[in-house]
């Protein structure tokens, strides 16, 4: 009954949006007939402020807030390709007491969620999709995947979807308007305040149906399998967001691609450190702000122990069982990730991967590094020494101007040439055959020398750069590495 009452005040206050635009319109005809009797400067540059702000407002209610179909992100899974999920699906929202949706689409995140395109501000109802991550398949087990499906039907069950549309309109259209209003302060104002009162309302909402949905998933799967879903999801979520940014991202420096991205993810979520790693970051405390559209974990995870037990039957299969073809699906949905370029690359496996594309990384570093100091040098080229040089006489702000120019980015100028320092001596050493990259999926990548012992730039320079009279032991240390003060970046060789 809250909910509705609160989904209810949501629909008022985007109808009060329009009324708010309307009211500009009316104020702005009124200021027209105003200047129309009264032709003088004050006047005429009254009436172009509030026209265009008023035009600025008609644009980012109705055009940025208009609905734009475009594709659907991820791959449309039929029952002919997938039987046995959509028999699950199907029987879960018959459990759940709500209409199956009409499609269910695969998508590359560790998400699922809902959407139905409804009409008439939600009382016409329309097609339902269903979207499932493939990582969800990699990560849960059958009891866990149940429960998340069941958290979604019950976002249908409790008529959650049915004004989602229309809230979400409202959202894009308060926050377009916002955002053109930069140069019309005062108008700005106005709508910033409304939008605080709309976004309030609108999540706590929001919240309070992800409740109810927790409580449709246990009514079905069970107070364990829901909380332990919402924990891995999280957690998964982690990893996910890890293997994206320090494996994926590699793709295109390297210029090369693994067969199947997925086969990655699930080989690091079974990594023992890994898995510690990720469960602390799903718990980490949570920022929480009145705006959050989902109730903090804690909260989520206290409101299921308070429900009722059901009776259930375990099933703790991985969740990938639920799919007849597994291979074919995460193939399918690799290729919404990739762009057509990425899809042209030649395949290797991923040491060969992290290999190429840390040191394409490094190589831009040290050809920015050495270019930056040749120019504080006054010298056509620079050399090790030339940089130690730019250290030495405590240069290293200046240094950090050169590498923005150069498109490298970092608000504090000393870690920022330390950084990019540390990563151009690593490429040397690599260029020079002194340190290799070592691949693991349990460690984090490091610079290994060939005895295997981790080689670390990043100590000796950061010392450097904060306090010059430690570039005599960034010196030593690079001795020791076997990287001559002479050296230029194309005349490192292997020894």
């Amino acid at each position: 009954m809250i909910t509705t009452f609160r989904a209810a005040l949501a629909v008022t206050l985007l109808a009060g949006l329009y009324l708010l635009v309307a009211g500009f319109i009316a104020a702005a005809a009124v200021l027209d007939l105003f200047a129309a009797t009264h032709l003088d400067a004050a006047a005429i540059k009254a009436v172009v402020a509030v026209n265009v702000g008023a035009l600025i407002v008609l644009r980012g209610a109705f055009v940025i807030g208009a609905r734009r179909k475009g594709q659907r992100p991820g791959v449309c899974l039929t029952a002919q390709d997938e039987p046995g999920l959509w028999l699950e699906v199907t029987g879960l929202a018959a459990r759940v007491r709500t209409r199956a949706p009409d499609e269910i689409r695969i998508v590359a995140d560790v998400n699922a969620a809902v959407s139905e395109n409804t009409r008439l501000l939600g009382l016409w109802p329309g097609q339902r999709v269903m979207y499932i991550g493939m990582p969800l398949f990699l990560s849960l087990s059958v009891d866990e995947l149940r429960a998340v499906l069941c958290h979604e039907l019950g976002h249908y069950s409790g008529s959650h979807t049915r004004l989602g549309a229309v809230t979400y309109q409202g959202e894009i259209a308060l926050a377009g308007t916002i955002r053109q209003l930069r140069s019309h302060a005062t108008i700005r104002r106005i709508f910033m305040i409304y939008a605080r009162l709309y976004f309030s309302v609108s999540y706590a909402v929001s919240r309070r149906q992800e409740l109810e949905a927790d409580a449709a998933a246990v009514a079905v799967a069970g107070r364990r399998a829901a909380g332990d879903a919402v924990r891995k999801v999280r957690a998964s979520a982690a990893a996910w967001d890890y293997y994206l940014n320090a494996y994926c991202a590699l793709i295109e420096p390297a210029q090369a691609r693994p067969a199947n991205l997925f086969a990655g993810y699930y080989t690091l979520l079974r990594q023992p450190s890994r898995q510690k790693e990720f469960n602390r970051a799903a718990l980490a405390p949570e920022k929480r702000s009145r705006y959050d559209s989902h109730p903090s974990l804690a909260e989520r995870l206290a409101a299921i122990e308070r429900l009722g037990e059901p009776a259930v039957t375990p099933d703790p299969r991985p969740a990938l069982v639920l799919l007849a073809n597994p291979q074919a699906a995460a193939t399918a949905t690799q290729h919404t990730m990739l762009t057509s370029q990425a899809l042209g690359l030649p395949v290797l496996e991923w040491p060969e991967i992290l290999a190429r594309g840390m040191t394409a990384l490094r190589a831009d570093a040290v050809n920015d590094v050495f270019t930056a100091a040749a120019q504080l040098a006054d010298l056509p080229s620079a050399t090790v020494d030339t940089v130690l040089w730019v250290l030495a006489n405590g240069r290293s702000r200046d240094l950090a101007d050169r590498l923005r120019a150069l498109r490298w980015r970092g608000d504090d100028p000393q870690a920022l040439a330390a950084a990019v320092v540390a990563r151009a001596f690593e490429g040397l050493l690599v260029q020079a055959g002194r340190a290799h990259w070592a691949f693991s999926w349990s460690d984090a990548v490091t610079l290994r020398d060939a005895s295997g012992t981790p080689v670390v730039a990043a100590d000796p320079v950061l010392r450097a750069v904060h306090e010059p009279r430690q570039v005599g032991a960034l010196r030593d240390w690079l001795a020791e590495q076997g990287i001559p003060l002479t050296g230029r970046p194309q005349e490192q060789v292997p020894a």
